[in-house]
């Protein structure tokens, strides 16, 4: 799905703002067809934005099902010859998208976008209604997957009292978090661009395949260097373009080209589309994670969309923090937890040079210390594996040409050691594979390489991720055995699947300001003392090509007794404020 994008043939109308906004407590406004009609009795509602946080009311923040959206816009006079779409960044986790009161889209994932052209439902140069229907709902279906359940200790709970359950640990944010826009193409378009880049000797080859609505047309494709000169062009819907002594794209130094693809009819431009390009190259060889053929290490984090009172509405000045907050320290690299990040997100990431391991939702298929299975017929089943490849179908066909993509992540700690994860993952593995096979492919583990949680699919895949915390939720306060424990279950992973290792999770809780020597967890110097013990194992083994703390920033949870007003392992606070451990880091990453 290409980004919208205004150019010569077309224009782009952004719709964040101020919407109305009702909660559906009853969960009746689908039956009651609230969308044929303005939304009585509603409330003011940014989008993009999070809802949950935006009132003082709790009832809201908690609510479990539909809400609702609502606003109106003119549709200029001037669009009546252009196929116009709504497009929805993202509607967490299910949405549903009238137009003038008629269904025109219906989404199930709560991280992707979805479109519909509405040409024949809107008015033009008149006031059209725009309705969302929004729900938040996990169940075993969905990723993240949960279960909706009805407590039935009468003398506890009063009759009807349901609890929204989830495995995972970051909060279930929910609303409109991404760009609402429309925006216009030319009745013969251009409807999708796959980009990829090769090297030869000092050249750079950029090879495309660009698909039209109508595939008799002439297409005529210019690369432009950032200075605008013209240093490429071919034409045709397959092609290559080389380009001499071609700047590459790398870790730290984000070069990219512009890339002008033209629809032209009667040696007239019918369509324009212009996109960045990054060139480089990512295979693994010798058990070493290569970027233009140079080994690459790791620096950085798993992180969150997440940010006081927004929750994971789309913040440019967030965006652009965070990622100056990455120069700062030193890192390279970051995880999108657990889920597809927003595509503004990327596209910073492409002009900075940062490398990013893409990660889709699929989190919290596990039950943490229980003995329940998750790969069986009443929850993880044939109906989330469908789900699931289709995720992967809509990441990888939004993501593709992003060079700061390295690396897929097709799920995060999964139940990987149970029978029914093997048949699951595989089938995910393969369909992943024949999306993209030019980038590596992971998935983020916490299982072990032996005993009873031992992983059974690590080898479907081209790195291993791993999460671990030693000394926090087992043998707690004792640093000593980090060492110890850690190198003898990476040498037992690599001594069993031969492939480089990633530690995309390790930290400590941490309150910014508490102090104790000798180091007490949740101290500012056990989290500094953690993380030089993993390091000290890191520097030792040659084939760990990558650290990445857990985690970048605190971030909100559902709350719990192990949470305090959520999870503090980050390195900065939720409000991005350095710990001592931010600085530590620092000295660390500018050495290497």
């Amino acid at each position: 799905m290409l980004y919208p994008v205004e150019s010569y043939s077309r224009e782009v109308k952004d719709l964040s703002g101020i919407w109305n906004f009702k909660l559906d407590k009853n969960n009746k406004g689908r039956e009651e067809k609230w969308y044929f009609e303005d939304l009585q009795e509603t409330i003011l509602m940014p989008v993009p934005s999070s809802y949950n946080d935006i009132t003082q009311n709790k009832e809201i923040k908690d609510h479990i099902g539909d809400v609702w959206y609502e606003r109106k816009v003119i549709i200029p006079k001037s669009w009546h010859n252009q196929r116009i779409i709504l497009r929805v960044g993202s509607a967490t986790h299910y949405g549903i998208v009238w137009v003038n009161g008629k269904k025109v889209a219906e989404h199930k994932g709560g991280y992707l976008p979805f479109e519909a052209e509405i040409n024949e439902y809107i008015e033009y140069g008149r006031e059209n209604r725009i309705t969302i229907c929004v729900n938040n709902v996990l169940d075993w279906t969905t990723l993240p997957p949960g279960e909706v359940v009805e407590m039935k200790e009468n003398h506890r709970y009063p009759n009807g009292h349901k609890v929204q359950k989830y495995f995972h640990d970051f909060y279930n944010y929910a609303g409109l978090h991404r760009p609402i826009k429309i925006y216009t193409t030319p009745k013969i378009f251009i409807k999708e661009v796959d980009i990829d880049t090769d090297i030869e000797n000092n050249d750079g080859i950029i090879d495309y395949d660009i698909v039209c609505n109508d595939e008799l047309v002439h297409i005529k494709v210019s690369i432009f260097d950032k200075d605008n000169k013209l240093v490429g062009m071919n034409l045709g819907l397959q092609g290559n373009v080389k380009i001499p002594d071609a700047i590459l794209w790398k870790p730290g130094h984000g070069y990219l080209y512009k890339m002008v693809i033209h629809i032209i009819l009667n040696n007239e431009i019918v369509d324009e589309y212009c996109l960045n390009v990054g060139i480089r190259t990512v295979c693994i060889r010798d058990g070493k994670f290569l970027i233009n053929n140079e080994p690459m290490y790791f620096r950085g984090f798993g992180k969150h969309e997440d940010m006081d009172i927004k929750g994971k509405g789309l913040d440019n000045s967030i965006i652009i923090k965070d990622f100056n907050l990455m120069n700062w320290i030193g890192a390279n690299s970051f995880r999108t937890s657990h889920y597809p990040y927003a595509e503004e997100v990327l596209q910073v990431a492409d002009k900075l040079g940062i490398m990013v391991i893409d990660e889709s939702p699929a989190v919290g298929m596990t039950f943490f210390n229980e003995d329940r299975k998750v790969f069986v017929d009443e929850r993880i089943n044939d109906v989330t594996l469908e789900h699931h490849l289709n995720v992967m179908d809509e990441l990888i066909n939004r993501d593709k040409n992003h060079p700061s993509v390295v690396m897929w992540s097709v799920a995060n700690e999964p139940s990987s050691w149970e029978d029914g994860a093997v048949p699951y993952f595989t089938k995910v593995a393969a369909r992943t594979r024949e999306l993209d096979d030019s980038r590596p492919m992971t998935m983020v583990n916490y299982a072990f390489p032996y005993g009873e949680k031992a992983c059974k699919v690590a080898g479907l895949f081209d790195v291993i991720c791993l999460n671990k915390y030693y000394s926090w939720y087992e043998d707690c306060g004792q640093l000593d055995l980090i060492e110890y424990q850690l190198e003898n279950e990476l040498q037992a992973w690599h001594d069993k699947f031969d492939l480089p290792i990633i530690m995309t999770e390790y930290g400590a809780d941490t309150i910014q300001g508490l102090h104790s020597d000798p180091p007490e967890m949740f101290t500012e110097e056990y989290q500094c003392e953690m993380l030089k013990s993993f390091h000290r194992v890191f520097d030792r083994l040659d084939y760990v090509i990558g650290e990445q703390i857990w985690n970048f920033a605190d971030f909100a949870t559902k709350q719990g007794t192990t949470r305090i007003m959520g999870n503090r392992k980050g390195i900065f606070t939720r409000q991005r404020q350095p710990k001592v451990a931010a600085h530590m880091m620092k000295k660390r990453w500018h050495t290497f």
